[in-house]
């Protein structure tokens, strides 16, 4: 069953990535930054997010990067393309260019706009 259909569970492992039962967290690293891409589109079409609207190239995804120069801005700000219910973010200190981070939000969760939009605080999975 499809990951949207059937959200894992805190403490799982799915597919590789880390489930807390509210965000999935999954790494792709391809070897160049349109293999990330292409990697997250096909792993979000098979867990039925196809209907989320993406960039249609890593050349669009690239235009959501913040820019590396105010490393202070990217303290605050989640550097990469933001669609309820995914983030598609780059690595945080711009190192690792083909890397892509995918979180995925458990829309079933009764407050998911609001965690989701960060008005309702929660601890982040890093931090777990």
């Amino acid at each position: 069953m499809a990951l949207r259909e059937n959200f894992p569970p805190t403490g799982s492992n799915y597919m590789g990535g880390e489930s807390d039962g509210y965000e999935y967290r999954t790494v792709f690293a391809g070897s160049s930054l349109e293999q990330s891409f292409a990697m997250v589109k096909a792993f979000l079409q098979e867990e039925g997010y196809q209907d989320v609207p993406l960039p249609r190239t890593a050349a669009q995804l690239e235009l959501f990067r913040l820019p590396g120069k105010n490393k202070q801005l990217l303290l605050f700000e989640e550097n990469g393309y933001i669609h309820n219910p995914i983030k598609i973010l780059f690595h945080p200190d711009g190192r690792k260019k083909t890397t892509l981070y995918l979180c995925i939000y458990n829309e079933a969760d009764e407050e998911h706009l609001l965690k989701f939009h960060g008005v309702l605080a929660r601890k982040p999975l890093s931090a777990r």
